[in-house]
């Protein structure tokens, strides 16, 4: 662990190359601004749902909390760049699709949500005219991850940062984590502060709002994780885990600190692996990985947890597991709304979309 004044020196001496970076943002999108590159509007709605950092800021869970929603009443599609697949181009996710083909979050709404729209293409623009010339074309499309493609203009941008690093206190990389100007903010209809405590005081959320500055056609929700029960990752049969249970809960994910903490709260034995975001599970890693950890306790006696976007990547190899004898669960993740603001939320997305059929 670095001490502050090692953090600071390192800061310090990064800064030259986040000013740079930071000088590139400005003038790309001040070319956007002034239209000297071109941005496409679009006759289905959209919604964006991005942030300005890197890292996680929630982006999966609410993609699928308006799934949930919007697909009650409309035929919803998504669209992600699809982020290390093995594929390129444009495609919709069908029966046979796995997540090599499309990356592991787009795998995870299809899996999901298997009555959406699941694509990807690494170029928005030309994928939402193929989805608009599609025979099952779309009422809706949530563009995931999708507020620095500025060559689509969706109806509606939502804006999330994690509560635990605003973006209003963040700087560019490599001395923070901004990949976008702060005042990329302004082009959001709403903002939301992500994975808040439940119990966040109206005296802190008052704080926070006078740090963020709407501007006067803005709204600023909070929302927090709600884990819900832990399931068998091939039978669904749920499992309760009890404070006796040694757990080792695995993650490949930007920020694995929520999930290991609500772990934490859940069992007193456990054991912690931080895998790189989006973590490429092969037969022989998951060998190495889940046998490493045999000798914590009795085989039998240890429960593995994975989260939902590692899972739809190891649903694939069963076998390995059954030759392991490995019980292995999936802790689902939903995003909430706090301050029973949900439908106000929903009111404020569908007010931006003024071209879907209300």
């Amino acid at each position: 662990m670095h001490s502050p004044k090692t953090i600071s020196a390192i800061r310090f001496l990064f800064f030259p190359f986040a000013f740079l970076y930071g000088i590139v943002i400005h003038i790309r999108n001040f070319l956007f601004d002034k239209k000297v590159l071109k941005s496409n509007h679009f006759s289905t709605p959209t919604i964006c749902v991005g942030n300005l950092s890197v890292g996680g800021t929630g982006k999966t869970p609410m993609t699928e909390m308006l799934l949930s929603f919007f697909e009650k009443k409309y035929k919803t599609a998504t669209l992600s760049r699809g982020y290390k697949r093995k594929t390129k181009g444009f495609l919709i996710a069908n029966e046979n699709t796995t997540a090599l083909e499309i990356g592991d979050e787009p795998m995870q709404f299809h899996q999901n949500f298997p009555q959406a729209i699941v694509s990807v293409c690494e170029d928005r623009s030309f994928a939402i005219q193929q989805l608009e010339q599609h025979p099952n074309k779309p009422d809706l499309i949530i563009l995931d991850d999708a507020m620095q493609h500025r060559k689509v203009t969706a109806d509606c941008h939502i804006l999330l940062s994690d509560y635990s690093n605003l973006y209003v206190n963040d700087f560019f990389l490599p001395v923070g984590s901004l990949r976008d100007q702060r005042s990329s903010a302004d082009r959001a209809n709403i903002i939301v502060v992500t994975k808040c405590p439940s119990n966040l005081g109206l005296g802190e959320k008052k704080s926070i709002e006078k740090k963020i500055k709407l501007l006067p056609n803005q709204q600023l929700f909070f929302s927090s994780i709600s884990y819900g029960t832990p399931y068998n990752i091939f039978t669904k049969e749920e499992f309760n885990i009890s404070q006796n249970d040694m757990v080792i809960a695995i993650a490949g994910i930007a920020n694995p600190q929520p999930y290991f903490d609500y772990v934490d709260r859940l069992t007193e034995n456990t054991e912690k692996v931080a895998l790189t975001d989006h973590y490429e599970f092969s037969e022989q890693n998951i060998f190495d990985l889940f046998s490493k950890h045999k000798k914590v306790g009795k085989k039998e006696d240890i429960v593995y947890l994975v989260t939902e976007k590692d899972a739809v990547k190891i649903h694939s190899y069963q076998q390995v597991f059954i030759n392991l004898s490995a019980r292995i669960y999936v802790l689902p993740i939903n995003c909430v709304i706090l301050y029973n603001e949900s439908d106000n939320f929903y009111r404020k997305i569908i007010a931006a979309l003024d071209n879907i059929d209300n």
